[in-house]
């Protein structure tokens, strides 16, 4: 497994990772495509004025990429906001567990604790929770100092909520210079996903240990509506249809990985949860492919593909 193999002396980026020959993933029952589903889990900890915060937070709502520009507590984003928990969270659950179908919930600690229905409902469903962090904040604006009390309240409080300490870790959009290495400091993660270089997970090194990456994306992802890409549930649907069409072609000679982000405030309103609903029965209908929680494919890629 390659790690850390940089082109040039002193440079920390790894613009080659696996190049042409990448290894064979070996998922269960010799699948082409590994498929994981995310359900990002935000509502309640959005900055807020109510939290104490200067103004409320409007990214990835019906907005989209136009401010509001309300100074202040913005009453409509926060009822947006609500909405994704009060009742598209319902809904997506119903379309995942009326199909028997894993998905990975990322959850923002503050939300979930806010939300102890949600948070039993995704415990008797067997979601596996990647850890989004305390809040929905920018860990790249944070202070070491603050960062590593943010990632040690966000694992204790999900171990509170949920029974179990949380063993992934995505911060919102990207991580900070420090994320990853406060991350192995804190020992309890078998992975992060704060990359979105890849289709297949690696191993990188951090102050001499070995650390697991299971790359994120922000392509086959819900947050194209917010950003204007996506306009209706057949452009999410098309979108990702291809991408999963196009992967499982590939799997015939090189199996790959393939995630798919939702947000409850986005998919779940009824016009977009259309598309998902046709995803999930598209996806559902192809053999050989490997349906599955973000743990899981932690968990064989490290018996199957230990670090060197």
């Amino acid at each position: 497994m390659p790690v850390n193999r940089c082109n040039l002396p002193g440079m920390d980026r790894d613009l080659i990772g696996y190049g042409a020959n990448p290894p064979d993933p070996k998922w269960p029952g010799g699948s082409r495509l590994a498929l994981n589903f995310v359900l990002n889990y935000e509502e309640g900890s959005e900055p807020s004025v109510p939290d104490g915060d200067p103004a409320s937070e409007w990214g990835l709502t019906e907005n989209g990429m136009l401010n509001p520009g309300v100074k202040g507590r913005d009453l409509a984003a926060e009822g947006m906001f609500a909405y994704g928990s009060r009742v598209a969270f319902w809904r997506i659950m119903r379309l995942f567990s009326e199909r028997r179908l894993p998905l990975t919930v990322f959850g923002c600690a503050l939300a979930l604790e806010r939300h102890p229905p949600a948070a039993a409902a995704i415990r008797a469903a067997g979601y596996d929770i990647c850890c989004h962090g305390w809040r929905w904040e920018k860990h790249f604006e944070l202070s070491e100092d603050v960062e590593r009390e943010r990632i040690r309240r966000a694992v204790t409080s999900l171990q509170a909520t949920m029974g179990d300490r949380p063993l992934g870790w995505y911060c919102r959009y990207g991580p900070g210079v420090n994320t990853r290495r406060l991350l192995v400091e804190e020992g309890g993660f078998l992975y992060d996903s704060d990359a979105y270089d890849d289709e297949l997970p690696y191993w990188t090194q951090v102050q001499g240990k070995p650390h697991l990456v299971i790359p994120y994306s922000l392509s086959t992802n819900d947050s194209k509506f917010g950003r204007g890409t996506f306009a209706t549930g057949d452009d999410f649907f098309t979108y990702c249809r291809d991408a999963f069409d196009f992967l499982y072609r590939e799997g015939a000679t090189q199996a790959r990985m393939l995630s798919i982000g939702l947000h409850m405030r986005i998919i779940g309103h009824p016009a977009r949860a259309g598309g998902l609903e046709r995803l999930l029965d598209h996806v559902s209908r192809v053999p050989g492919v490997w349906i599955t929680r973000r743990l899981d494919i932690a968990r064989h890629w490290i018996a199957t593909h230990p670090p060197a």
